[in-house]
């Protein structure tokens, strides 16, 4: 007979042999009877192949072999008279009977023995089959639950990243809500500092105010720049955090494919419909991590994300901190700078008060003066009638002939009034010259006094302004950042 998967020519097949003496019962295994084909990357069997083979003589059935008790035997040819002397014995018989039953029987119990083995190794191998499915079927769901766990962790780290960049950037809002809204007092306090230029004389002095007004824009630049450079710093922390939350999102990604297909194949059984064969995908090895590189990678991104919250936060903290401070020094100063103002339109009203004042003092003196004035021509030119009648009394005098030309009282007294009335008249001419230099001097001083006045009035009009334009100023919660 000729086996399955072997030729006649196979190593194993042999000559055959004599009946009478059948081969020994084989008691090799199945590994010694045949050679496994193994498919690619799987130990089992292709097609069950008996080791043992069977030598059957059969003899083809004729009509010459068979026996007819009816007929008569054929006639003995010459050629086959020479055979009849080759037939075996009853000795030979019974032998080769014993033979073939102790042979079948060895046969049999080998047989059996290899039935036996046989389904004690299937029973065996079925175990661990299963026993190892059972094992992948719960490193799957361990893994699963690992998966669960980490993607846990991260959707937590992601919302709170989340949560610290909406308020960072809630922070960075305030920060130029902030800046934005100094630039309406520091464009109050410039416009102040140009307008007290138009103060003019003396007025146009490096008071208190000027101090004041120079140290509030000084201060207002300043919070204004801190608050960019701190609200810059914000956006490249909010870039890093981006970045952070990108790779969050990217491994949280793949977890959940990670986590998709384990759980599909957790879920596959002996009996599903996906199932099929691959030859050699277990020699493809495309791993990139293991146990412990998989969970340090999500560990860093973990830590990443919280260091990249622990700077958000303390950029919060500083952003509030400086708010606050800004708040507060500016607040201050603004009200510094309004008292100071105050003292300064205090201080130019009472000397516009105090010139005034003065005005009328000199006004009512300038009138005062000119009455005397007045007074003094009057009383200049009622003595001039006087020195007429003296002179003239002295002159007709002199016209007394001879002896009668006498030195006598009339004389004497005539050349007194005479000398009296022109030295009072000297006197009374000096008085009106210093009469009208002081007039002059009091219209000098009335005129710098009211230039003066001016001067202050528009100190005063000036100052009332740019109080006027400060009686608006941007309240906490704007300085702050609120709008």
């Amino acid at each position: 007979m000729e086996f399955l998967g072997t030729t006649q020519t196979a190593s194993y097949c042999g000559t055959r042999r004599s009946c009478l003496f059948p081969d020994p019962a084989p008691i090799s295994t199945t590994k010694d009877s045949y050679q496994s084909y193994y498919l690619p990357g799987y130990r089992y069997l292709n097609l069950w192949r008996p080791s043992l083979f069977y030598k059957v003589s059969s003899v083809p059935p004729s009509p010459d072999n068979q026996l007819n008790p009816a007929r008569r035997p054929p006639t003995m040819l010459p050629s086959l008279r020479s055979a009849l002397h080759a037939r075996y014995s009853p000795h030979d018989w019974h032998q080769a009977n014993l033979v073939q039953l102790k042979g079948s029987e060895a046969f049999r119990h080998w047989a059996g023995k290899l039935n036996t083995d046989s389904m004690r190794l299937m029973q065996d191998k079925d175990q661990l089959t299963y026993q190892m499915q059972e094992d992948s079927r719960r490193n799957l769901g361990e893994r699963l639950s690992n998966l669960d766990f980490w993607r846990a962790e991260l959707v937590y780290e992601h919302e709170r990243l989340l949560t610290e960049n909406h308020a960072l950037e809630t922070a960075k809002k305030r920060l130029e809500c902030a800046a934005a809204e100094a630039q309406g007092p520091l464009k109050t306090a410039l416009e102040c500092l140009y307008n007290r230029e138009k103060r003019m004389g003396i007025d146009l002095v490096h008071d208190d105010v000027e101090k004041s007004l120079i140290k509030e824009v000084d201060l207002l630049k300043d919070w204004q720049a801190r608050m960019r450079k701190l609200a810059e710093r914000i956006n490249q922390q909010l870039g890093i955090n981006r970045d952070v939350q990108h790779a969050l999102e990217q491994d949280l990604s793949d977890k959940n494919s990670a986590h998709f297909i384990d759980e599909k194949c957790f879920n596959l059984r002996n009996t599903s419909d996906s199932i099929s064969f691959y030859h050699g995908v277990e020699k493809i090895n495309g791993t990139v991590s293991v146990p412990e590189t998989w969970a340090k990678f999500s560990e860093d991104n973990i830590k990443s994300s919280q260091h990249a919250r622990a700077n958000s936060v303390r950029l919060r903290d500083e952003t509030e901190a400086v708010l606050e401070n800004a708040s507060e020094e500016m607040w201050s100063h603004f009200t510094s700078t309004n008292l100071a103002f105050n003292n300064r339109i205090s201080e130019v009203a009472d000397a516009k008060n105090k010139l005034q004042a003065q005005l009328v003092k000199i006004l009512r003196e300038i009138f005062q003066t000119e009455n005397t004035i007045m007074l003094l021509e009057r009383s200049i030119t009622a003595k001039e009638c006087p020195l007429k009648v003296a002179q003239t009394r002295l002159e007709g005098r002199t016209k007394r002939p001879n002896i009668e030309l006498c030195r006598d009282a009339p004389q004497f007294q005539l050349v007194n009034e005479v000398f009296t009335i022109d030295d009072t008249l000297q006197t009374l001419k000096q008085c009106l010259r210093e009469a009208h230099d002081t007039l002059q001097t009091l219209v000098l001083n009335k005129s710098k006094l009211e230039h003066e006045i001016s001067v202050k009035t528009n100190s005063f009009i000036i100052d009332k302004k740019c109080m006027d334009m400060r009686k608006t100023f941007p309240s906490t919660p704007r300085l702050v950042g609120y709008t």
